[in-house]
């Protein structure tokens, strides 16, 4: 099959690795870099070009959309879906849970756990937000942020006040989340690949810090899901529409919360701390459903 792979930097740990599983089962995969990729928009003839030439027919395409340029990504990956590629991930899918708020809109209607979390316009709201969140500690999120960027830890009412205030004063989109404290700085990333957890590790938060990204210093080890932990990264990679999903799990006192889903999760960490191949299972998943237009939107949505 000819893959596609969008990715801005063909030298990065899942990039190299994708390509590798790619080539080792037999496949033709091409990096393509999206913001350098432009589209012709057609009655019935949809092309993608790169430097005055069409891309080739793709049997399948895997989209590695930073944050940053979700827009223009997805509308490149649409432009593929149309030509009757199929992707990993849909571009409806990773649009859905790149929206953290919508995310989490999504997660509670299906009833899958999570913590409290409150989402307000009006400064003369903040009081109430903050009992919508269990009262300080709270945790204060930038709708855009990502890798743990404009997540703040707020411990006292006042801080979480003044945190509040200033971001509504910068016109931006927060959202307040229950603070868990029984997690200890730590949480759960579960790899699901194709309806199915293939990976696990738990990312433990450096002292003094409550964020376990692996950017900000967290650490990486195994770790044994429970069978609740299992069905709830299942199900919440399920809700978005993600074949392939990183879900960040916290171990409470309540069960296991779902913290976020990400559509483009990282393959260095997880295949470190666990030893196993998920590039190339990503590359089998493909291969079980890649059929010419099986997408559920079709390019529409």
């Amino acid at each position: 099959m000819k893959i596609a792979i969008l990715s801005r930097n063909k030298n990065l740990y899942s990039t190299r690795r994708l390509v590798e599983a790619c080539e080792q089962r037999g496949h033709e995969p091409m990096v393509i870099d999206v913001l350098r990729s432009y589209m012709s928009i057609a009655s019935n003839n949809p092309e993608t070009h790169f430097k005055g030439e069409a891309f080739p027919q793709f049997d399948a395409v895997i989209p590695r959309i930073g944050a940053s340029v979700t827009f223009y990504g997805t509308a490149v990956l649409r432009q593929f879906e149309m030509t009757g590629a199929y992707p990993i991930n849909e571009s409806v899918a990773i649009s859905r849970s790149r929206d953290k708020l919508r995310s989490m809109q999504l997660l509670s209607r299906k009833g899958i756990g999570m913590p409290h979390t409150g989402f307000a316009h009006n400064p003369d709201d903040i009081g109430d937000l903050i009992k919508m969140a269990g009262g300080a500690p709270l945790v204060i999120k930038l709708l855009e942020g990502t890798q743990g960027i404009g997540v703040v830890l707020a411990e006292t009412k006042k801080a979480a006040e003044s945190v509040l205030e200033a971001f509504m004063g910068l016109k931006v989109n927060i959202m307040v989340q229950e603070y868990i404290k029984e997690a200890g700085g730590a949480d759960i990333r579960c790899l699901v690949v194709g309806g199915k957890v293939v990976a696990a590790m738990k990312r433990q938060a450096q002292p003094g810090e409550f964020r376990s990204n692996l950017h900000r210093g967290g650490s990486a080890s195994l770790v044994k899901l429970t069978p609740a932990e299992r069905a709830t990264a299942i199900n919440a990679a399920k809700v978005m529409g993600l074949n392939v999903a990183g879900v960040d799990i916290l171990r409470s006192e309540r069960g296991p919360l779902v913290m976020e889903v990400n559509s483009s999760p990282g393959l260095e960490g997880i295949e470190t701390a666990t030893g196993k191949d998920v590039a190339s299972m990503i590359i089998e998943c493909i291969e079980k459903n890649a059929k010419p237009h099986n997408t559920r939107t079709r390019g529409k949505g």
